[in-house]
């Protein structure tokens, strides 16, 4: 690392020989592995964002499915749509490339947007907690405490935690001094690797970054483990086979949560560590989650079974449409 005396030092480095563009090293080297990369990550990219989006077009155009619980997981659904499409795309076109660069605004826009959707889906989920912890526990008052205006305001704050989380990181971020160094070993500008490349002691900012992302994500899990303990205890003590019916209902949450949770606390445990594997724990945290989820959601949560009926017709009418138009 580089270290400066007085702020002059910092600026004068800075406006002699600014980094401008940072160097993707991505995943792999091989020329073969990257054209099989190219085509695997292709179709995993569009199956997510297909699915999403077929999730948020079935909530919006079923009448059965306007409830707190399905408006929720629509607001899911988009974010994780989001989220692999903040880097995914460029991740699947540098396979073609063999300069994989970024520009310095690019860079920054995709720490910004990672930490926003990163950030949004935790408080998210933990909302979601919260709305099946008042349909079990409390189902005659559940649609007057999870009304539509509760449900937005609530989806508000969610994004509005997000953006400050974000903001917060990308306050210093975008200042720091870049005078050289400028590999990121990863297929996108991850936040600790980025850090690292700046030419000064950044061990302050090591810190205040893993004190924000993991007391976020520390306070949100403990959220949901608390909001998931009082469910199951509360089944408990009723009727005989609340147990496992409460089971049914929260596996897929509980699944989504383990899923998200775990390759993020795995990142930021050591963030300013490097392991081989952190690149594969990338990979599914902003590629296969977003995907992973909408399949949970609709196949593994019996409870559900009307969102696979409502996609059913929502085919259904989108065939008899294209059978109903004219040919000309």
């Amino acid at each position: 690392m580089y270290n400066f005396s007085s702020p002059d030092s910092v600026n004068g480095w800075r406006n002699k020989s600014a980094v401008t563009e940072f160097i993707l090293l991505g995943l792999s080297s091989s020329q073969e592995l990257q054209l099989f990369l190219f085509f695997i990550f292709s179709v995993f990219y569009g199956a997510a964002v297909l699915g999403n989006i077929l999730i948020i077009l079935t909530v919006i155009t079923n009448f059965h499915l306007r409830s707190p619980m399905y408006f929720l997981l629509s607001n899911l659904s988009f974010i994780d749509m989001c989220q692999a499409t903040f880097a995914t795309p460029k991740m699947i076109s540098d396979f073609l490339n063999q300069h994989k660069t970024i520009t310095f605004q690019g860079c920054m826009s995709q720490i910004f947007f990672l930490h926003v959707f990163g950030g949004t889906e935790m408080v998210l989920l933990v909302v979601m907690a919260y709305d099946r912890y008042i349909a079990i526990c409390k189902p005659l008052h559940y649609m007057t405490i999870m009304s539509l205006r509760v449900c937005t305001i609530l989806v508000g704050v969610s994004w509005a935690i997000g953006l400050v989380h974000s903001g917060s990181h990308l306050a210093f971020t975008v200042d720091l001094p870049f005078c050289g160094p400028n590999k990121v070993d990863n297929f996108f500008c991850d936040l600790p690797q980025v850090i690292k490349l700046a030419c000064l002691d950044a061990y302050v900012l090591e810190i205040l970054v893993l004190t924000n992302s993991g007391l976020l994500s520390l306070i949100c899990f403990l959220l949901l483990l608390i909001s998931y303990t009082i469910i199951l205890a509360t089944v408990h003590h009723q009727v005989s086979g609340g147990m496992s019916k409460a089971l049914s209902t929260l596996s897929a949450h509980i699944t989504v949560v383990v899923l998200f949770f775990g390759p993020f606390i795995f990142i930021y445990i050591w963030p300013f560590e490097s392991f081989p594997i952190d690149k594969f724990i990338s990979v599914f945290f902003i590629v296969f989650t977003p995907l992973l989820n909408p399949i949970i959601y609709t196949l593994r949560n019996k409870d559900n079974q009307k969102v696979k009926t409502a996609m059913r017709k929502l085919k259904n009418r989108f065939l008899s449409s294209n059978t109903a138009t004219p040919s000309h």
